[in-house]
């Protein structure tokens, strides 16, 4: 039995991730062991660039980087865990937007990040870039691989997200 499953225009995409990131600062990729076993890794360096494409920041998540040479499969998650649209949610009994979005697709090997990808990200992290853990965490050399999605699917959470419409 086949289900159609409900996707996301890229725009509401882009929303959805802007939102998570402002309130929990990473996402979460799932890629696969060699094993066949999940592996979730917790990763704040995805962007999203054109549409059906993003591209991240391969510097210390290993494991995920040995999965992904192996089997380039990936589903990137973001949560809107900030507070003020949890509880906005709770009290109207519903979800305004979708809560959370997987991407399904696949990573690329890993390359040189271009000056602009660079340029892109400091940006987003130039709020920290005074304390310490800036330099040690971004301070060397940038490397990315690039994604490339098929699916955006919202998550659904039970009646909350029934009448939602995006």
């Amino acid at each position: 039995m086949t289900t159609q499953r409900e996707t996301l225009e890229w725009p509401a995409t882009q929303e959805v991730f802007r939102r998570a990131f402002r309130s929990s600062f990473a996402y979460s990729i799932a890629s696969i062991g060699e094993d066949g076993a999940p592996h979730v890794t917790p990763i704040a360096s995805v962007m999203l660039t054109e549409p059906g494409r993003g591209v991240f920041f391969d510097i210390f998540a290993s494991q995920l980087g040995r999965n992904i040479t192996n089997d380039p499969r990936v589903c990137v998650m973001a949560v809107d865990s900030s507070k003020r649209f949890w509880l906005k949610s709770l009290a109207s009994g519903r979800f305004a937007a979708p809560p959370a979005l997987r991407l399904v697709g696949t990573a690329g090997p890993r390359r040189d990040a271009t000056l602009e990808e660079q340029q892109r990200w400091l940006h987003r992290v130039r709020k920290v870039r005074s304390l310490k853990g800036h330099q040690l965490l971004w301070g060397g050399p940038a490397r990315v691989r690039d994604l490339t999605f098929t699916e955006a699917l919202p998550v659904r959470l039970g009646a909350m997200t029934r009448t939602l419409e995006t």
